[in-house]
């Protein structure tokens, strides 16, 4: 157990800074396509489909560092319900459930991407794989971190809910 967290925390670190960065880049992508477009009177080529391909791996990523740090969407009218125990269990289970939804994320985003491999974007012109491999990449953290909250001790309430021990 005390692997995965370690891998999950060092995963998560990695996660965060590739977000931070490639929301900064799609920020200047998008900018320089405004400046070029409506104070140049000429559009770049590049910068909307760089954009979109920095947008792809904020959102994935996020939706993976969501997992790991408890911030996704959820209801909970029905586990605070639960008794303590009762919770604990049913939100190893999500997480459980949570893991698998990356595992076949992983998987169906394997199968895309061969079937896709060779081709290239429309304005770049590169490796579309780049693109593609970001669902695959994305699963495999979501299983990673949804396994990790499902073995942590405890379980994964928040802090101020957690047992003590």
């Amino acid at each position: 157990m005390k692997f995965i967290g370690i891998l999950a925390r060092g995963l998560a670190a990695v996660t965060r800074a590739s977000i931070a960065l490639t929301a900064a880049i799609m920020l200047l992508a998008i900018v320089y396509q405004v400046l070029t477009r409506y104070v140049l009177g000429a559009a770049s080529f590049w910068s909307e489909e760089l954009a979109v391909l920095m947008f792809s791996w904020t959102v994935l990523a996020g939706l993976a560092l969501g997992v790991h740090e408890g911030f996704h969407v959820r209801l909970s009218l029905l586990p605070d319900a639960l008794s303590l125990g009762a919770r604990i269990m049913a939100e190893r289970i999500l997480d459980l459930v949570t893991a698998g939804l990356g595992v076949f994320l992983a998987w169906s985003g394997w199968r895309f991407l061969d079937l896709t491999s060779g081709s290239v974007s429309a304005a770049m012109g590169y490796p579309i794989e780049i693109l593609n491999i970001l669902a695959p990449i994305a699963g495999a953290l979501m299983a990673v971190f949804g396994l990790e909250r499902a073995l942590r001790p405890g379980g994964a309430l928040p802090s101020e809910e957690a047992p003590s021990s």
